[in-house]
């Protein structure tokens, strides 16, 4: 299995960048990270950002390699077609159709188009997307993998209609996809819960209920083929007339920060991911 340890940093930016984490962590946790310790899959995280330099966490955190990547792996059928991508956005909207504009190297960075833009609805998508890609992404959360992924912009075909698609995001443990976290709403009132493979909510008394999909099986097997050989990894799909799609890679879910609904689960993902190492 691959190490955490794989290059670390030289000594004055490896010290500048744990303080920084240990700050957030204690942010957003209220505790220090156990860095030196790790037993929760929250620290994890943050050790994974310190030290771990695997390069083909570069290649899979760029938005148009990873597609490629499914498409390899996996076949074209699990791609969700990309209309366009370049370095800017052009002066004329080139979609003719509904379409999700994303950065290829980051997070958290899309808009929908439901229906063409006005003139002015373009100019403002132009201005917020240079603004995606004016630096690296990942920066201030010592997100190495994102830093060497080119900057730069796609649009793929919308999907899911009038409301974004569930997301189905697939934690895989040295090779194995354990857990499946469902994100509900994404365009509206966002939230999310965790499930084991079998699709059992680990928190039952969670309202939401998110019926099985169909494809789950095969999303279980893709994300284990596209995950082989890291001792962690989410691979997040969608599904679409019972038919699963890729989505995207993760090494950093919530960037270690977005708490569990208990504790005990950030221990046991903990422990998962440390049997692998």
């Amino acid at each position: 299995m691959i190490s955490l340890a794989l290059d670390r940093p030289a000594q004055k930016p490896f010290d500048i960048a744990r303080l920084r984490i240990n700050l957030t962590y204690l942010w957003r946790h209220g505790r220090i990270a156990a860095l030196d310790n790790p037993m929760r899959f929250t620290e994890l995280v943050q050790l994974r950002k310190l030290m771990d330099r695997d390069p083909r966490m570069v290649r899979y955190s760029d938005k148009i390699a990873a597609k490629a990547a499914a498409v390899e792996l996996l076949g074209a059928e699990w791609a969700v077609p990309t209309l366009w991508h370049g370095d800017f956005l052009p002066a004329n909207c080139p979609l003719s159709g509904p379409a999700m504009v994303k950065a290829r190297h980051g997070c958290n960075q899309y808009r929908a188009i439901r229906t063409p833009p006005t003139t002015a609805e373009w100019a403002a998508l132009q201005v917020l997307t240079r603004k995606w890609t004016a630096q690296p992404y990942g920066f201030w959360l010592d997100e190495w993998c994102y830093r060497d992924v080119p900057r730069g912009l796609l649009a793929e075909q919308l999907i899911g209609g009038e409301s974004l698609p569930l997301d189905y995001k697939i934690y895989v443990f040295g090779g194995v996809a354990t857990h499946v976290q469902v994100h509900l709403d994404r365009d509206g009132k966002h939230r999310w819960m965790l499930h084991d493979r079998d699709y059992r909510k680990l928190m039952p008394s969670q309202s939401d209920s998110p019926a099985k999909p169909h494809s789950l099986p095969a999303m279980l097997d893709a994300a284990e083929t596209m995950a082989r050989g890291f001792s962690f990894a989410r691979v997040d799909f969608y599904e679409v007339d019972r038919k699963p799609l890729f989505g995207e890679f993760c090494f950093y879910p919530g960037s270690g920060l977005d708490p569990f609904a208990a504790d005990w689960i950030d221990v046991e993902l903990g422990k998962l991911w440390l049997a692998n190492l």
